[in-house]
């Protein structure tokens, strides 16, 4: 068997534990899911920012090494902190 990245790990130890359930109708929820999704990842406005340009440059390189536009990074950034799923670290 190969070995589980950490990702695959942890779902598989989700599905152990027996945290997933079937849905009763799949196609109404995936219907449901897709809007979710079509709806954060609409994009409508445009904005234009000043950033220093060793921030650009470090997002940059994180954007490249996750596969994906540095402005979709910035933007992805943006959505999880005003969501609340994306927090500054408390000094310990």
């Amino acid at each position: 068997m190969n070995k589980l990245d950490p990702e695959e790990k942890e779902l598989l130890e989700s599905y152990d534990r027996e945290e997933w359930q079937s849905v009763s109708d799949l196609a109404s929820e995936s219907d449901r899911y897709r809007k979710y999704a079509d709806a954060t990842f609409k994009k409508d406005k445009h904005i234009n920012i000043r950033i220093f340009e060793k921030d650009l440059a470090a997002i940059q390189k994180k954007a490249l090494e996750e596969g994906i536009p540095y402005q979709t990074l910035i933007s992805s950034i943006l959505h999880k902190y005003i969501s609340g799923r994306l927090t500054e670290k408390s000094a310990s």
